[in-house]
């Protein structure tokens, strides 16, 4: 799984040919770390068909303002640049699955 930056948002997320789950996230967030091997396996599990990537919402700020991230873990599903659905909090990897299925 990739973290990306605000620079590399356009390029990763808004023009990919995949759905892509964008884990906002931060260092300091105790669920965050949680969901972090559960995004891992799934980015393995998806690859070819969604992408899954990771932004720190303090260092990029921009994107957490312009998303409207309120709480982290936020999980938000990109699909042909817009985003269409997400997951707030630590979840099981099923219901990750789930959300991320319908787009694919």
């Amino acid at each position: 799984m990739k973290q990306i930056k605000s620079n590399e948002f356009q390029m990763e997320v808004l023009e990919s040919k995949v759905p892509v789950l964008v884990d906002f996230a931060a260092s300091w967030c105790g669920p965050c770390r949680m969901m972090g091997p559960v995004l891992e396996q799934l980015s393995a599990e998806y690859e070819g068909k969604a992408k899954i990537v990771k932004v720190d919402i303090d260092e990029s700020m921009d994107l957490a303002q312009k998303y409207q991230i309120m709480s982290v873990p936020n999980m938000v599903i990109f699909k042909n640049g817009v985003p269409v659905d997400g997951v707030i909090g630590a979840v099981p990897p099923a219901v990750v699955k789930e959300k991320l299925d319908e787009f694919i």
